[in-house]
């Protein structure tokens, strides 16, 4: 039986210890089920929120322009819209520039359920930035790690 190749443990512990990604997804994958927990009784997830407020601006943006900003590519954009869109959260319209492209806009229940989001939003976000030492300093890391200079926002 041919020997198979091994790495030393020493190895799988380094990679344990030090992996920026493994930690960035372990805390990312923390701080998603604080604040689904923190916006269950809204009948939202922190994603749908983070969507709901990217759509809160003056005028509907395309869903280009939303995906950049949450980082989404398009198709994985439109399966996460159409349970917000059929709850009449938000709608899809037919940008009149471009008649083969589309904007998301938020409807009045969709600024109602972000209006009473907001708080909860405050209030466990809070409770995060004093687990930090420097939340401001982290901040900024993950905006230079994810590429994101601030730009678009």
């Amino acid at each position: 039986m041919p020997r198979r190749a091994t790495l030393p443990r020493e190895t799988t512990a380094l990679i344990r210890d030090s992996c920026l990604c493994l930690h960035v997804q372990r805390a990312a994958r923390a701080l998603a089920r604080r604040f689904d927990d923190a916006f269950r009784e809204l009948g939202v997830t922190h994603g749908q929120f983070s969507l709901l407020n990217a759509l809160n601006r003056p005028s509907p943006p395309g869903m280009g322009d939303v995906a950049r900003l949450l980082a989404m590519d398009p198709t994985t954009l439109s399966a996460n819209v159409k349970p917000l869109e059929r709850a009449g959260l938000l709608e899809v319209q037919i940008d009149e520039a471009d008649r083969r492209a589309r904007r998301l806009a938020l409807t009045a229940a969709g600024h109602a359920l972000l209006t009473r989001a907001v708080p909860i939003w405050k209030r466990t976000h809070a409770r995060l930035d004093r687990l930090t030492s420097d939340p401001k300093r982290l901040r900024a890391d993950l905006l230079a790690l994810s590429g994101d200079s601030g730009a678009g926002r």
